[in-house]
């Protein structure tokens, strides 16, 4: 039989990491929601599960971790070694790169709602008045305003990594991917800083959940895309890009341009207007 190939489709080899990360997946929800509500097991586990604190969550997050290196080591190797990255098939990553930042947009679209429903209409539970009384709010022209004038940099840095790309400056690509994952570092740790000084805990009313879980989440998606600007740096100083093939440098600069928007949308609406 014929092993040619009539189509320009890449057919991936079966692999174990999708059942693999949906294991992690479950097991990162199953320990947030022990860590959230120490009971579900019962009376008798639960001071054991209340000393665990948030350690409830690491096993699924480990497997979650192996998951994506060992998934996206081999979505490299298919694309720098095995050469099955052609046109047809980046133009199909890229359909999925924009399907998932447009599922993105939605996660966030639900905790803007929410933030909307409670502060444009106040109810008796905030005191029919935002921020609710009590609550000390973050001056936006403090911690807010760096992190502001810190993405919006990365963002700059990003792009111009991009475009050395394209016109083969390897060296000051990866020069420029450097300080783009220095700067996100530098976010993360006046974000954790900022939630250290905070008077309020996440419990303590609709404002500082949807504050937390608002912030917290793009928090979360900075270091992802920390971490996937980094993997772009490593493999920019390795040579696994060329000017015409680099998508996955194309799909981490659409990451972080998200991360972007959704930080100045969080810090017009939350810190500045909504404070």
């Amino acid at each position: 039989m014929s092993t040619s190939q009539s189509h320009p489709y890449h057919l991936v080899e079966p692999s174990p990491w999708p059942i693999i990360g949906a294991f992690g997946g479950l097991l990162s929800t199953f320990g947030l929601v022990l860590y959230m509500h120490p009971s579900t097991l019962g009376g008798g586990l639960e001071p054991a599960i209340e000393a665990l604190g948030l350690w409830t969550i690491l096993p699924g997050i480990v497997v979650v971790m192996m998951t994506m290196m060992g998934w996206w080591r081999e979505v490299i190797l298919e694309a720098t070694v095995q050469g099955h990255h052609n046109m047809v098939v980046r133009i199909g990553l890229r359909y999925g790169m924009g399907l998932f930042i447009a599922s993105e947009v939605m996660f966030f679209a639900a905790f803007f709602w929410a933030f909307f429903d409670a502060s444009l209409y106040p109810k008796e539970a905030t005191g029919f008045m935002w921020p609710p009384l009590g609550i000390e709010v973050f001056d936006p022209l403090d911690v807010p305003l760096l992190n502001t004038l810190i993405l919006l940099t990365s963002g700059f840095t990003v792009t111009w990594a991009h475009h050395d790309v394209r016109a083969n400056k390897m060296q000051h690509a990866v020069f420029m991917l450097a300080i783009s994952v220095a700067l996100g570092v530098s976010f993360t740790a006046l974000q954790a800083w900022e939630y250290g000084e905070a008077t309020f805990g996440f419990t303590e009313g609709i404002y500082s959940s949807v504050f937390y879980v608002a912030t917290g989440f793009h928090g979360f998606h900075v270091i992802v895309g920390t971490i996937f600007l980094a993997v772009c740096m490593v493999r920019t100083s390795k040579g696994h890009f060329k000017p015409d093939h680099h998508f996955g440098l194309e799909a981490a600069a659409w990451y972080w341009h998200f991360v972007d928007v959704v930080w100045l949308f969080l810090y017009t609406f939350v810190y500045w207007w909504g404070g």
